[in-house]
C-alpha cells in the first residue's frame, strides 16, 4: 500500500488521476478536492477531513471509518461494502448512493436524505438516524440494533429482515413499510419506543 500520510492534500484538484486504488491517505486533509470518479478501492483513509469534497461517481469501497464527510458530494459514488463506522455524513449528499453491505455502526446520518438509497445487509448498529428521511429505501437485512431512529421518515421502507433490537423508532414514520410480524411482535415485547409511529 502507498503511504501518503505526510501529504496535506487539502483543496487539490486531481484532474486526470482518476487511480488511487491501494493507497494509505490516513489522517490526510482532502476538504474540498476534486476526486469526481476516483477509484479508492482498498484505500485506507481513516479519519481522512473530505469536508465539502467533490466525489461525485467515485468508487469508495475502502477503510473510511472516522472520516469527516460533512458536506461532501457523493452522488452517485459506490461504498458497497466500505467500512464507514463512525464516520460524519452531516449535510452529505447522497442521492444515488449505493451502500450494500456497508459498516456503518456508530455513522452520524442525521436529518439524511437516504431517499431510495440501497442499504441491504449494512451494518447500521448505534448508528445516528435522528431525522433521516428514508423513503422507500431498502433496509433489507440490516442490522439496526440500538440505532437512533426518533422521527426519521421510513415510508414505503422495505425493513424484512431487519434486526431491530433496541432500536429507537420514536416519532418515526413507518406508514406502508415492509416488516416482518416476529419483528414487529419482539419490538413491541422489548419495549421499543413506538410513540408517536403514524
Amino acid at each position: 500500500m502507498t503511504n501518503l500520510l505526510t501529504f496535506d492534500l487539502a483543496k487539490i484538484r486531481l484532474g486526470e488521476i482518476k487511480d488511487l486504488q491501494g493507497v494509505n491517505l490516513n489522517g490526510c486533509n482532502l476538504s474540498g478536492g476534486n476526486l469526481a470518479r476516483v477509484n479508492f478501492s482498498s484505500s485506507s483513509l481513516m479519519g481522512v477531513n473530505l469536508t465539502g469534497a467533490n466525489l461525485q461517481g467515485a468508487i469508495l469501497r475502502c477503510n473510511l471509518r472516522g472520516a469527516d464527510l460533512t458536506g461532501a458530494d457523493l452522488r452517485g459514488a459506490d461504498l458497497r461494502g466500505a467500512d464507514l463506522r463512525g464516520a460524519i455524513l452531516l449535510s452529505a449528499q447522497v442521492q444515488d448512493i449505493s451502500l450494500a453491505g456497508a459498516f456503518l455502526g456508530g455513522a452520524i446520518l442525521t436529518n439524511l436524505d437516504l431517499s431510495n438509497a440501497d442499504l441491504r445487509g449494512t451494518d447500521l448498529r448505534g448508528t445516528n438516524l435522528v431525522g433521516a428521511c428514508l423513503q422507500n429505501t431498502d433496509l433489507s437485512n440490516t442490522n439496526l440494533s440500538g440505532a437512533d431512529l426518533s422521527g426519521a421518515d421510513m415510508e414505503e421502507a422495505n425493513l424484512m429482515g431487519a434486526v431491530l433490537h433496541g432500536t429507537n423508532l420514536s416519532g418515526a414514520n413507518l406508514l406502508c413499510a415492509s416488516i416482518e410480524p416476529n419483528a414487529l411482535d419482539y419490538c413491541l415485547k422489548e419495549g421499543i419506543c413506538f410513540e408517536g409511529i403514524y
